[in-house]
């Protein structure tokens, strides 16, 4: 599909499929690369300046005949001048709602939206039901249509012979994405099994990094060498509520792996998420805890979350891990759902005129 281009308007830094399997990377990111490099396409980036293969500067070309936007609506117009006649896609990945930020940008692109015929695509069904309210708040939906297409994973993942360590648990996720709770979380279970060890990746884009005992920290790694993490943990532990995933790479990986996760029921999870017992609800008291304590660092949260656990905040957390150390671990594998085959088909059905 030479003539399909993925325009990546908001990317951090320059990536193609050697960075990849070399640096750490993003979901979304990730998620381009093996979908573009799946369909044979070229993608172009805000930031590059050389050519890399089929990763490229953005320039003008006429010939192109679908481009696929990632992420951000508000680089239509660019799309419209550097691929004039080409069919638009929006490839969204983002949570969004009626009326917030995103929403609001997605509202500033809507004749554009309606004057290309974009169609939405959303990378799950959680987040499409938000997108399809937020056209109806923008009063857009009967003339622009959504649909799902789930993000891939390595066909490579899959469960095999790699011992199980009981004492390690993985948060493997930008910072942001709960992980001070998290902390706090697993101080708690500390206190209760003081063998437990909680190792953390980061796909590098934002810092969070605080001296906890029993907590290791990668640093960005590619993703071979955090799969390998996960690969032999108890489980992945994201107790995540703070910003829902909108699909969820660190759901799908890890049961690819044949590592369950712990999670709450928050955003895609129940969706990606086949065995329910690797989710929990999400408690109102720990949405209060959170907003209380968000500003704060991990060191001054120390005595909040003594107090959390008093409350039973974390008990759950407590006898979720206990039964699995104990025998009662869920047995997990490659969803097909995700499976690059599967969803290069979707992407192919997509694109046909």
């Amino acid at each position: 599909m030479n003539s399909l281009v993925f325009y990546d308007p908001t990317c951090v830094r320059a990536y193609d499929s050697d960075t990849l399997r070399r640096e750490a990377i993003g979901g979304t990111e990730a998620s381009v690369v093996r979908v573009a490099d799946a369909l044979g396409a070229r993608v172009a980036q805000h930031n590059r300046t050389r050519q890399s293969g089929r990763y490229e500067p953005p320039q003008r070309d006429p010939a192109v005949g679908c481009v696929v936007l990632v992420r951000d609506s508000r680089a239509l117009a660019d799309v419209q001048r550097l691929y004039p006649n080409a069919r638009v896609f929006l490839w969204l990945h983002d949570r969004m709602r009626p009326g917030s930020r995103r929403a609001r940008w997605l509202a500033s692109s809507a004749d554009l939206l309606r004057s290309l015929e974009v169609q939405i695509i959303c990378v799950s069904d959680t987040q499409r039901a938000s997108v399809e309210a937020t056209l109806r708040w923008m009063q857009a939906a009967a003339s622009i249509r959504a649909r799902t297409i789930y993000n891939p994973i390595d066909a490579a993942l899959r469960p095999d012979d790699s011992p199980i360590d009981v004492q390690k648990l993985v948060f493997f996720s930008s910072p942001n994405k709960g992980l001070k709770y998290t902390l706090d979380a697993f101080r708690f279970l500390r206190r209760k099994m003081p063998d437990l060890e909680l190792v953390v990746g980061n796909p590098g884009y934002k810092q969070g990094h605080w001296a906890l005992e029993g907590v290791r920290y990668l640093g960005p790694q590619p993703q071979e060498r955090i799969h390998a993490e996960v690969r032999t943990a108890l489980c992945t532990f994201f107790p995540n509520f703070v910003i829902p995933e909108t699909f969820g790479l660190v759901f799908a990986e890890s049961n690819a792996l044949g590592t369950p996760v712990l999670t709450h029921d928050c955003g895609a999870a129940r969706e990606i998420l086949a065995d329910e017992r690797q989710i929990l609800p999400v408690l109102g008291a720990q949405r209060a805890y959170e907003r209380l304590c968000a500003p704060l660092s991990p060191r001054w949260r120390a005595w909040p979350a003594r107090t959390a656990a008093g409350l039973g905040l974390f008990g759950a957390y407590l006898e979720r891990i206990s039964a699995w150390r104990a025998g009662e671990r869920p047995l997990t594998g490659a969803d097909r759902r995700f499976q690059l085959t599967a969803v290069a088909e979707h992407w192919r059905s997509a694109l046909l005129p």
